[in-house]
């Protein structure tokens, strides 16, 4: 059973929910942003979705619930400097469709996704050693304040992740295949 009905209006919206996430993969791959208008097109159809499949007061509140949640789950990360205000906002929009519960779910499963991507683009990079080296410095700041070295974890070379492909995919898996999330 997946979130949407299957139903050709269901296919329709499940349809259209995929192509809106496909599509801010695809920039956020591209320019490491999600443009705002593409965002408003994901909250704008997630509350029409929610209202046209549920009475009307229901699916506002499902919405504007999954919206709120989005946003206060990532926010932090957005503030402590480690995610873009593009994906919180992302995720925000993703709340529309999938409404308090799937929303949790779904950040659960963007975060380890996001771990594996992170992972994976280090290894790439060839970069995981020196991560984990910055990692200790980090973890160690104390102790590398007295010893005169603070700096080098905060003057250490990041690289962009493209966080909004596993914000999208931990929606799409809750939207399509909730069974593999059942947390």
């Amino acid at each position: 059973m997946t979130m949407f009905d299957s139903t050709a209006a269901g296919t329709l919206w499940g349809a259209l929910f995929t192509a809106l996430l496909l599509a801010a993969c695809a920039t956020d791959i591209r320019t490491r942003r999600i443009p705002n208008t593409l965002v408003l097109a994901i909250l704008g159809s997630g509350v029409a979705w929610s209202i046209a499949t549920r009475p009307a007061s229901a699916g506002l509140m499902a919405s504007a619930t999954g919206i709120g949640l989005g946003f206060a789950i990532w926010i932090g990360f957005w503030l402590a400097g480690v995610l873009g205000a593009g994906d919180v906002k992302f995720f925000a929009a993703i709340g529309a469709w999938l409404g308090p519960a799937a929303t949790w779910r779904a950040a659960l499963a963007a975060a380890l996704l996001g771990g594996v991507l992170a992972l994976a683009t280090l290894v790439q990079a060839r970069a995981l050693g020196p991560a984990l080296r910055r990692l200790g410095l980090t973890l160690s700041a104390g102790t590398l304040a007295v010893l005169g070295h603070a700096g080098e974890a905060e003057n250490a070379p990041t690289r962009h992740l493209p966080y909004g492909v596993a914000l999208a995919l931990g929606a799409l898996l809750v939207a399509w295949f909730p069974r593999l999330i059942p947390w």
